[in-house]
């Protein structure tokens, strides 16, 4: 059975096209419907292939806001191959301003390589599995806190078995040339788009790059400046990159202990800010309970030396939620 998402555009083509992602979708108010992802795509010849996404999971805005502006700006003339640009990869979440699809209640982010035959999210994670990342070499997912978590701005990649593919990955990381970058240590790996292009043999780049629901003028100039630098370093866009002033700090995060889950529901107390540098042993939160006065609160404490590098944002934690990550600093 073939993926039934269709493309209003034609990625052989030269030139500058703006077009959809048609999925169809029969529901209560459209019976013969579909989802329009907008979708656009610049091509110049012959050279590399770029897909630049966004809004993989719908609560995350940096990404849309800067594929919005490259869409609107980018020159034909002055790239060499092909760019794929998604502002909203999970577009029916980016419109409900949810992390995940309002339709199936399926994260993006977790279901590669998705499924011709299952629903809209599986098809969208198949349709880019089998149709766009084959077209391409370099692969950029922005991503940001959402509105449960917050960072300070960084860009990623991971370890992988093929150490020249992970090199190629690290320093199409670094040229990306947010404030902070390292080798990022997943929760859990399994079904992720990073997986999936890393596995295909792609040098992919992923980013946190804020949070808390929204977006700031600082974060936005991270996410433009680092796909104009990502586009420059893939060989796509004869430009001079734009360093930051301030240079990319790079962190590790493989230690054990880099995670900090809550124990507890309660009221969350930040006793320790993004940024921060923190010792093993150090008070870095106390969780009070909601329910009576009285009560001593719960103290958490860093099992790891390093800075704050993501934090819980809602002040309200349940137990299991996250509530730090610790990174050291390896090279400034």
């Amino acid at each position: 059975m073939a993926n039934p998402i269709s493309a209003t555009i034609d990625f052989d083509r030269d030139g500058l096209q703006h077009g959809f992602l048609q999925i169809p979708y029969s529901r209560n108010d459209s019976a013969w419907g579909s989802i329009m992802l907008p979708i656009t795509v610049a091509r110049n010849g012959q050279g590399p292939g770029a897909i630049l996404t966004g809004a993989n999971h719908g609560d995350e805005y940096e990404g849309p806001i800067a594929l919005q502006q490259l869409a609107n700006n980018i020159e034909v003339d002055k790239i060499s191959g092909r760019v794929i640009i998604i502002p909203a990869m999970n577009y029916p979440a980016f419109q409900a301003a949810t992390r995940v699809s309002p339709i199936d209640q399926l994260n993006m982010n977790r279901i590669f390589p998705g499924s011709e035959s299952g629903t809209v999210s599986r098809l969208i994670a198949d349709y880019i599995t089998r149709v766009l990342l084959p077209m391409c070499d370099y692969v950029l997912d922005i991503h940001s806190g959402g509105k449960t978590l917050e960072f300070l701005p960084f860009a990623a990649y991971h370890e992988l078995e093929d150490k020249t593919q992970q090199q190629a990955c690290e320093a199409a990381t670094h040229a990306f040339s947010a404030p902070y970058y390292l080798s990022l240590l997943e929760i859990d790996a399994g079904g992720m788009y990073d997986t999936q292009a890393e596995a295909m043999g792609k040098i992919f780049v992923s980013t946190e790059l804020g949070g808390g629901g929204t977006s700031t003028a600082r974060t936005v100039e991270i996410a433009r400046r680092g796909v104009h630098n990502f586009l420059v370093h893939a060989g796509i866009l004869d430009a001079a990159p734009i360093r930051s002033a301030d240079g990319s700090v790079k962190l590790d995060m493989q230690q054990d202990n880099a995670y900090v889950f809550s124990r507890h529901n309660g009221l969350l107390e930040p006793c320790v800010s993004l940024g921060d540098a923190v010792q093993e042993g150090d008070l870095i939160a106390r969780v009070y309970a909601t329910e009576r006065t009285g009560e001593k609160p719960i103290e958490y404490n860093a099992a790891s030396d390093g800075i704050i590098l993501g934090r819980h944002f809602p002040s309200l934690i349940k137990i299991g939620d996250f509530m730090n990550v610790i990174a050291r600093i390896v090279e400034e």
